[in-house]
């Protein structure tokens, strides 16, 4: 139990220190549009200026209309057009925000999916053997598209939901600094929920998007060989596979999903119980007034509570965007695991242009192996005379494709060397050894037309 306890632990303490580093990059990747985040930074403040304004003028009009029978109509009347003015210059400055929110993700995802393109044709061909295509398929589109999401959702949510909560403190403080203070001291417990809850959902999270990149792989392998699958008889395999792949999605999805819904009814129960604290407490105020106690107007006990329920708000939102966001997260640590990866050693400064090529291909004592303690190839010795015909013939796994793989130099010899034309290939430019060679792939390509 001690040691699955640590194991978890350490999981934890990992998942945090990748988390603080994907944050890092989507930041690093945002700099870019600096001036269009500031742009939506003060539109925000705009925006949330205007939506604060409209309780105080809520709340006069309440003072105009309480007292029976001494309602100043032409002062309300001010006061409505103020509260339709601000509405609708709340409405222009949340649309331009939203403009521009959507301008700042779209083109962040377009520079990360160019990135990742240009990354899949700089890898080695050793990491496209190791990764299959449809994972590599999901890291492009499907966590791309996860990043995005989130990305979306904090512009649009968290940058006026903090401008809101640091507005209504303002407010709020002008009005009646004790039930601020009261209202401020219960705020860090949101947080602590938020930060419990997004912990553990990130861990979650994580093994969804890989599993949801099986998944893809499995999916996209079976659809594209079906006539192969079905010629086998292998259908039923295949099912059962499907079955458990999906079934290990569903799991994490279903925790990751667990966690995440427990932020935002925790910290709407307890901005409840806020509320309800300082409405009680206004309405002792307000009913104090008569005896000589701390005054607080009925219109301003109306501004307050409004200002009360605009502070709780954007925790809910919040918190449901950070929620949101660990699966972003996630998503966008396998992007940057992709764009981290390293690309193909580059040539030799000394490597020379394979011009004119005879065709000698020698092979003098090479060894190579994927793994290195499984060796595959050892001490060959081959020699090909210019115009002859070779044929390399075997079972299964005997290394007929890894030797084109070794000609080709898509991989490295361990020792020995191969050679062209008397030169080492190693010191032949890569795009001038593979422009002299002609081959046939296995996999066959049908296109339409």
């Amino acid at each position: 139990m001690k040691e699955e306890n640590y194991y978890d632990k350490d999981q934890t303490d990992k998942s945090r220190k990748k988390k603080k580093s994907t944050m890092h990059r989507i930041l690093l990747c945002i700099r870019p549009y600096l001036p269009l985040v500031i742009l939506s930074l003060l539109l925000a403040v705009v925006s949330v200026a205007l939506q604060l304004l409209v309780p105080i003028y809520i709340g006069d009009g309440v003072d105009v209309i309480v007292d029976k029978g001494r309602v100043d109509f032409p002062a309300l009347l001010q006061i409505l057009k103020k509260i339709i003015l601000c509405i609708c210059l709340t409405a222009a400055a949340q649309w331009i925000m939203n403009h521009v929110n959507n301008k700042i993700t779209y083109r962040i995802v377009r520079d990360l999916r160019v990135q990742a393109f240009h990354q899949l044709h700089e890898v080695p061909l050793s990491y496209l053997d190791a990764n299959p295509a449809g994972d590599l398929l999901s890291r492009v589109i499907t966590d791309v598209e996860q990043l995005s999401d989130g990305l979306l959702l904090g512009f649009t949510q968290l940058f006026t939901g903090v401008i809101t909560i640091i507005g209504t403190i303002i407010f709020m403080a002008t009005l009646q600094p004790l039930a601020t203070l009261i209202v401020v001291v219960f705020t860090p417990l949101s947080f602590v929920i938020a930060r419990f809850v997004s912990t553990h959902a990130f861990v979650y999270f994580q093994k969804q998007s890989a599993a949801r990149g099986d998944l893809t792989d499995l999916t996209n392998e079976m659809l594209g060989n079906l006539k192969v699958v079905q010629t086998f008889g292998h259908e039923q395999e295949s099912m059962e596979e499907f079955a458990k792949r999906n079934g290990e999605l569903s799991g994490y999805s279903l925790k990751a999903t667990f966690f995440s819904s427990l932020t935002n009814p925790s910290t709407r129960f307890l901005n409840a119980l806020i509320y309800d604290g300082v409405a009680l407490a206004g309405c002792l105020l307000c009913f104090l007034s008569p005896f000589g106690g701390a005054v607080m107007t009925i219109g301003e006990l109306t501004s307050f509570l409004s200002y009360v329920k605009q502070y709780s708000q954007p925790f809910n939102d919040i918190t449901g965007v950070l929620t949101e966001f660990q699966n972003s997260v996630a998503s966008a640590a396998r992007v940057f695991e992709l764009l981290d990866t390293g690309k193909e050693p580059a040539d030799d400064n000394d490597a020379v242009v394979l011009s004119h090529a005879k065709g000698e291909v020698a092979l003098d004592h090479v060894a190579f192996s994927y793994v290195p303690d499984r060796p595959l190839i050892e001490n060959l010795n081959i020699r090909v005379h210019p115009g002859k015909r070779i044929a390399i013939v075997g079972p299964t796994g005997c290394g007929k494709t890894t030797l084109i793989n070794l000609l080709m130099r898509f991989y490295d010899v361990n020792s020995g060397s191969i050679s062209v034309d008397g030169t080492d290939i190693r010191h032949i430019r890569r795009t001038s050894l593979r422009d002299n060679y002609g081959m046939v792939l296995q996999d066959t390509w049908l296109k339409a037309g």
